[in-house]
């Protein structure tokens, strides 16, 4: 049996868990540059209880909070000289996949001025400053991958940095953190988590204990799906449980990454301003079906761990926690013929043509 199997990142998860480990933090170093959102740190508490951490291990930190949705190359430059002026040897990033993605990019930058192309091409640099992370929301994994997703507005669509040394050193997991967010911030980011996980079971260059944490991910998101559907607040049990299987799900595709669902998602995402988790979880029943006509019994696996008797049940009770969405043929064709270009197809079993691609995205998004 070959595989392998490299997760560096110290998770650290429970209540209060910040506070109860804080000398972790003077392992990275002794200056923070913290990342977040405008308000959602403050609003959630992390933001407070990272300062006071660093306030008792007698460290300084500066707060940038000032991370964009999906933040582009132009961003993550900015916020590195920001970083720089700050005289930070460390950084901090709270949220979801925006901020830990944006602080990856400003954990090179900020240590090396190298190209974009450098970015996005290098998978080793001179120097990257340590990174702790608290994620936010239960979607993206982030906090245990070596991949930071930016806006790349010269190629109009997603690309990857994607280098070990940007795993974080240290992430912090408190599923209090998740407890005011919106509904609809959830459902979008626990499908991600989904996408991810299921993606990556299928994927080439899926590994056996990667399909095993898969699975075990799967699982535990489809207890709380049926939850998601009702108005309802989840409980903090839930919420650890989301987190839980969100990490799960980012150790995932740091061993096997993601595959088409991920690279037609992007065009979605790009170009027509739709959440990048309601992206893929809109395109996933379509890419199940394109799949199980050569490995039905792999799918059948994800749909059991699930929960669900049939692709019928799933699609419908993603269609009603996400909605609905449409595109022009024009932009079918348009992004099939981008989505056939990105590496995840190559990592897709069966890889899908282009044709293959217009048919998934019609399928899914085409009006009347």
């Amino acid at each position: 049996m070959n595989f392998q199997f490299y997760m560096p990142t110290r998770v650290l998860s429970g209540a209060d868990c910040i506070k109860n480990n804080s000398a972790r933090l003077k392992e990275l170093g002794t200056k923070a540059f913290i990342m977040s959102g405008k308000s959602s740190a403050a609003n959630n508490g992390s933001l407070h209880d990272m300062c006071e951490a660093l306030k008792a291990e007698g460290m300084e930190w500066c707060h940038y909070n000032e991370v964009k949705p999906n933040p582009s190359l132009e961003d993550v430059r900015s916020a590195a000289e920001q970083a720089n002026k700050c005289e930070a040897d460390f950084i901090v990033a709270l949220g979801g996949g925006s901020a830990m993605d944006a602080a990856k990019a400003v954990a090179v930058l900020a240590a090396e001025p190298v190209s974009n192309e450098a970015l996005l091409g290098q998978r080793t640099f001179n120097k990257v400053l340590p990174l702790a992370v608290v994620p936010t929301t239960s979607g993206t994994g982030s906090e245990v991958t070596p991949y930071s997703i930016l806006t790349n507005n010269a190629m109009e669509t997603k690309s990857f940095l994607n280098s070990e040394q940007v795993f974080p050193k240290l992430a912090f997991l408190d599923g209090r953190y998740t407890l005011e967010l919106p509904r609809d911030i959830t459902n979008a980011t626990v499908i991600d988590a989904l996408s991810h996980s299921a993606e990556a079971y299928l994927a080439v260059r899926a590994t056996p204990p990667a399909q095993a944490l898969a699975l075990e991910s799967l699982r535990l998101i489809g207890s709380v799906l049926p939850s998601l559907a009702n108005p309802e607040p989840l409980s903090v049990e839930q919420r650890d449980t989301l987190l839980y299987a969100s990490m799960l799900a980012g150790i995932v595709i740091a061993q096997s990454g993601t595959t088409a669902v991920h690279a037609m998602g992007y065009s979605l995402t790009y170009f027509k301003g739709l959440d990048h988790g309601v992206a893929n979880g809109l395109l996933m029943t379509e890419y199940f079906r394109f799949i199980e006509k050569a490995r039905p019994e792999e799918v059948g696996k994800i749909r059991e761990a699930l929960g669900f008797a049939s692709l019928d049940d799933f699609g419908a009770l993603v269609e009603t926690l996400l909605g609905t969405f449409t595109l022009s043929k024009e932009e079918v064709t348009k992004f099939a013929g981008i989505a056939v270009k990105a590496g995840n197809i190559l990592n897709t079993n069966p890889q899908p043509t282009e044709e293959d691609l217009y048919g998934m995205l019609s399928n899914c998004f085409l009006g009347e």
